[in-house]
């Protein structure tokens, strides 16, 4: 089993490679997709006017804008990622909101101000720390002692179609990836609710509440069956069962999501379901 550090420093290079460019081809489709699920847990988060925000995580900063939108002028978001380069288009995005600041830096070692967020809020962020323990601790220190934070994480795999039904179709023509240990930083990796009561209990946190939402995720926005096919083969599971494969296999299996998504398309989308929580705490 890989060390905290060697989490870390995979996720540092994942999240600065190859994988940032394909969320940036993929950025508006994705904000889109996954607009029910920021909104659901925003929703639970409450951020008020004047309010500090850290957005950890933030990616391109469509949790960003929506958070300053929130606060308004008087308050503060600070959008933080680990990848230099979705942290271009989040300022991009957001230049002209003078109430936001963006940070390449890490959430679990960066040397924040103690005590000075009223909301910690992560849109699919948190679930990539290499020691998730450490990380919440750390964090801890920088949240007001009447703060809270609020994040949207992923359920377990079998509960999101939207990634299971194409990963599924695939994996009949190449090698399913070797399953990540339940340690291991991903994706699902805070699916399981009791681990994530773990971590943040043992972080200084009060045990957290869990909101299950699920919504319809539209692979394909609108724009038809290729759209869905590209999204699949761009990010998530599906992706990274392609990786690295010959052109003959991945062909081949292309072709098997296509023909599955194919049964599900309707006036140019490809909605499948999806299976959220929206975990609360506060400091202990």
């Amino acid at each position: 089993m890989a060390s905290a550090d060697e989490n870390h420093e995979a996720q540092r290079a994942f999240w600065n490679g190859d994988a940032a460019q394909r969320w940036l081809k993929r950025q508006e489709e994705t904000d889109t997709m996954l607009a029910a699920a920021q909104d659901a847990a925003l929703a639970r988060a409450k951020p008020l006017p004047g309010e500090h925000v850290l957005d950890i995580g933030c990616g391109c900063g469509g949790s960003t804008i929506e958070l300053a939108r929130l606060v308004g002028a008087q308050g503060r978001v600070v959008g933080l990622d680990i990848s230099e380069a979705m942290l271009e288009r989040a300022r991009a995005r957001t230049f002209r909101l003078p109430q936001v600041e963006t940070l390449c830096a890490d959430a679990a070692r960066h040397r924040f101000p103690a005590e000075s967020f009223d909301l910690m809020f992560s849109r699919f962020g948190v679930m990539f720390f290499g020691d998730p323990v450490a990380a919440f601790a750390h964090l801890r220190a920088a949240l007001k002692p009447s703060g809270r934070i609020v994040f949207v994480c992923w359920r377990p795999f079998p509960d999101n179609p939207w990634m299971g039904v194409p990963y599924n179709a695939a994996t009949r023509h190449v090698p399913r990836p070797p399953r990540p240990a339940p340690d291991d930083p991903g994706p699902f990796s805070f699916a399981d609710t009791e681990r994530v009561t773990r971590i943040l209990t043992q972080a200084g946190f009060a045990p957290p509440s869990f909101t299950p939402f699920d919504f319809m995720a539209d692979i394909a926005n609108g724009a038809g069956l290729d759209a869905a096919v590209d999204s699949a083969a761009t990010i998530g599971a599906t992706a990274g069962a392609l990786k690295d494969q010959p052109d003959d296999l991945r062909a081949k299996a292309l072709a098997e999501v296509r023909a599955e998504l194919a049964k599900i398309e309707k006036d140019g989308r490809v909605a499948l379901g999806a299976a959220v929580w929206i975990v609360e705490t506060r400091r202990a």
